[in-house]
């Protein structure tokens, strides 16, 4: 089922300066892409204090919530530290927060988080959780009324009276340096009794090294808009 992704344009998600720069899911709709209108689940103790201010929330609509999250992708080394900057992405969501009380979208939640954190895993483990583990584990279901995001991506911007300057042009070194999240060699617990790494964990790291290298060597790649070219 498509559904257009559209946030109203309010103070809150409007950025002011360089405009262009700008775990979800759908229990409803599973097969809901990026690109329209998700929810996003937080999960944690059940005494954590935002579990017991969603808890005793009055409000109808659920507890006011802000979600925010952001990636480094570069470090911009200009030719004075005034136009240093980094390529980066990030995100704003606003939305209302309400304990998830169904259990089947309760561990739809919980198998949702846990393949956001190494995909396939919920599978490769021992579910589904018991009595004891789905009392003391609280889903909050974040139903998001707008957001907002900027990206930095590009090369060196320098001011003319800099980049002019044979003098300094000629002494200092610009560029980017590319910055990724990089997954190491799985080491294995003193308790584990399987010998192998399994071959979904092997390919998850292959996968995202290869994908966040990319990412941060491409975004280095694309033209500053004209706003950004001194």
């Amino acid at each position: 089922m498509g559904r257009t992704l559209t946030y109203p344009k309010k103070v809150s998600n409007t950025a002011n300066r360089y405009k262009h720069r700008g775990q979800m899911g759908s229990f409803e709709f599973p097969s809901a892409s990026i690109d329209e209108p998700l929810d996003c689940y937080l999960h944690g103790y059940v005494s954590s204090r935002i579990m017991n201010l969603a808890r005793n929330c009055s409000d109808g609509e659920g507890l006011p919530i802000c979600v925010a999250t952001s990636k480094v992708d570069g470090l911009i080394l200009s030719l004075t530290p005034n136009s240093h900057s980094y390529n980066y992405r990030s995100a704003i969501l606003h939305g209302y927060a309400t304990l998830v009380t169904d259990e089947e979208e309760k561990l739809w939640a919980m198998k949702l988080i846990t393949n956001s954190v190494l995909a396939d895993r919920w599978d490769h483990s021992r579910v589904p959780p018991d009595r004891a583990e789905m009392q003391s584990t609280v889903i909050l279901k974040v139903k998001i009324v707008d957001g907002s995001g900027k990206i930095r991506d590009g090369g060196v911007s320098d001011e003319r009276k800099d980049s002019g300057n044979e003098q300094v042009t000629s002494s200092v070194w610009t560029g980017v340096v590319p910055v990724w999240e990089t997954f190491g060699t799985p080491i294995p617990s003193g308790d584990s009794k399987v010998a192998e790494v399994p071959e979904y964990i092997n390919s998850y790291i292959a996968s995202k090294n290869s994908q966040n290298r990319a990412l941060a060597e491409d975004a280095v790649k694309v033209k500053l808009p004209a706003e950004e070219q001194h």
